[in-house]
């Protein structure tokens, strides 16, 4: 093949083709195709540019579905604090997962990837939703930092985090059921969470004033250290009587603070799961139920107080009673006449019974609707259960109120309704925060004499020392109380052999400051051949408690006084 060197075959062409005037024709073709050649360029670069700053725009202009996470999730809460400043709840900052579907590049790379460091994550509902194309879509609420880290090192576009409050809880469940949890978005759900929410908190979450702000911690009466105390002793005390539920209250009698409410099982806010298990309710104040004998603590003061009944009074209880085709009679009978005192030491149901129908069915009804025991009791916790009254308030219902069974309330309400007749008659409404001296005095209400009081002290003192409370007395406190043990319904009938035992008590009884409340639902005997009654169980718990609680309450111990009933005048 003959080689050509390019100037020859240039000039080789140029012979061949036909002559031109110069300037006719060649320069209006050059000028055409450089335009043409120049609006190419511009297309071209107009389109990366359009390109460049459509990408930017994205970068730089978050999705609205992405603001209004962010927006939520920023939303903060107050600090909960103990009466002594001990944190009982407070916020953290956690790492959120989220993805932004139209950025995804390869969407079974991302799948693969995100299930290899979250494998709780159903992998189809994630691929659905990178698959959607959307703006903003959640993968995973509160992952770990170390969770976090692992995928940020996948580098895969189009997935990010979103920093967030998380609640959290020091304690766990020691007062789970005061505090009560939130849910993934920080919003209350139960107990003073809850309640803060519903005050003010989430108004001011709507106005835009509590985002990532800090706000003065909410103060609440509970002391730490005794909420510790009686939850211990109430777990003791289901193990050791083998028992399927525990409620403790710890009420200042003379403020109406909450200083310690427990009810197990319980649950830990921080795994917001436990919290919809229908064991771990809150018993204390959202279950009602017939207290048994400790319900004569307020039929005795309304006999009482008006003077239908004197101290000095005897009834016969040498025989049962017969109403409304039933039978009532004693559990241990000492078929005699008691006395007063004795009726209530011997927790007498006939002479109990024999008390009321002295004072009257209309009496018990407004007595104890004055004590706010047939009505729903109203505390900061959501958690309110209304009580069980009987459909017909004859004869039959009342004698058996009389004693505690046919009516059924809180133990919440039973310790407040407690708090009044040993206070010096003032009934005052719970409270789960602190209450000034002004406050106090606005709110309590007289519901029974002084005089009245200082007997039912006496009475309660009485029974620790001679009755069923002996175990519940500790040396130094002058306790006193009151034993229940009530039988269960089973199918509309009452069962011997599953009982909830409770002790109300008092301390110390010369002048008492604190309603100590202990409720065992189905105690078992702690040993072969013993009893399980209220004496044997509840009684010994709360005295456990009393001794460990009373000098973190500031109760000092007087040893030599308090061995003999409070004196009093008759």
């Amino acid at each position: 093949m003959t080689m050509v060197s390019e100037p020859e075959s240039f000039l080789q062409v140029r012979r061949a083709q036909p002559r031109i005037a110069r300037g006719s024709v060649s320069s209006s073709a050059v000028k055409s195709r450089v335009y043409v050649a120049m609006l190419a360029f511009a297309c071209v670069y107009a389109a990366i540019a359009g390109r460049l700053v459509l990408l930017a725009q994205m970068d730089e202009a978050p999705s609205t579905a992405w603001i209004s996470a962010q927006d939520t999730v920023a939303a903060s809460r107050p600090d909960l604090v103990d009466r002594n400043g001990e944190i009982l709840a407070t916020d953290i900052k956690t790492a959120s997962l989220y993805a932004e579907p139209r950025r995804i590049l390869d969407v079974d790379e991302a799948v693969e990837g995100l299930i290899r460091v979250l494998p709780q994550l159903d992998e189809t509902v994630v691929r659905r939703r990178l698959d959607s194309g959307a703006g903003f879509a959640w993968l995973q609420r509160e992952i770990t930092p170390q969770q976090a880290e692992r995928i940020h090192d996948l580098g895969l576009p189009g997935i990010g985090f979103l920093s967030e409050n998380q609640r959290f809880y020091p304690g766990g469940p020691t007062a789970g059921h005061i505090v009560g949890s939130v849910n993934v978005d920080n919003q209350g759900l139960a107990g003073v969470e809850k309640y803060i929410d519903e005050e003010w908190l989430s108004d001011l979450q709507s106005l835009g004033f509590a985002s990532d702000r800090s706000m003065e911690p909410v103060r609440l009466s509970v002391d730490l250290r005794v909420q510790h105390v009686v939850r211990d002793e109430l777990a003791k005390a289901m193990e050791r009587y083998r028992a399927i539920a525990a409620v403790g209250i710890v009420l200042d009698a003379k403020t109406g603070e909450v200083v310690a409410m427990s009810s197990l099982p319980d649950y830990d806010p921080n795994d917001r799961s436990q919290a919809l298990e229908k064991d771990r309710l809150n018993r204390a104040t959202g279950g009602v139920f017939e207290m048994g004998s400790v319900f004569k603590t307020f039929t005795t003061a309304m006999a009482l107080d008006p003077g239908a009944v004197s101290i000095n009074d005897s009834f016969d209880a040498t025989r049962p009673i017969r109403a409304g085709g039933r039978t009532i009679s004693d559990f241990h009978g000492k078929n005699r006449i008691l006395s007063v005192p004795e009726i209530f030491i011997y927790s007498s149901n006939i002479g109990t019974a024999k008390m009321m129908l002295a004072t009257g069915i209309d009496r018990q009804k407004e007595f104890l609707t004055r004590l706010h025991l047939t009505e729903r009791l109203k505390t900061e916790l959501p958690e309110n259960a209304a009580p069980l009254l009987p459909p017909k308030w004859n004869e039959l219902a009342a004698i058996t109120i009389s004693f505690g069974h046919g009516i059924s309330v809180t133990p919440m309400q039973t310790a407040v309704a407690a708090a009044a007749l040993v206070n010096g008659g003032t009934l005052l409404p719970p409270t789960f925060v602190p209450r000034d001296p002004g406050e106090v005095q606005a709110v309590g209400k007289q519901v029974i004499s002084p005089e009245t009081s200082r007997v039912m002290r006496y009475l309660f003192r009485l029974n620790v020392l001679s009755g069923s409370g002996r175990r519940a007395d500790v040396p130094g406190y002058t306790v006193g109380g009151k034993t229940g043990t009530a039988e269960k319904i089973e199918n509309g009938r009452y069962v011997s052999n599953k009982r909830r035992n409770s002790f109300l008590s008092a301390f110390p009884m010369d002048d008492p400051r604190y309603i100590v409340l202990v409720v065992l639902d189905e105690p078992k005997s702690e040993r072969e051949g013993i009893g399980a009654t209220a004496g044997l169980n509840t009684a010994p718990t709360v005295g456990a408690i009393i001794r460990r609680a009373a000098p973190m309450l500031g109760v000092m111990p007087r040893f030599g006084k308090g061995d003999e009933p409070i004196e009093i005048s008759y």
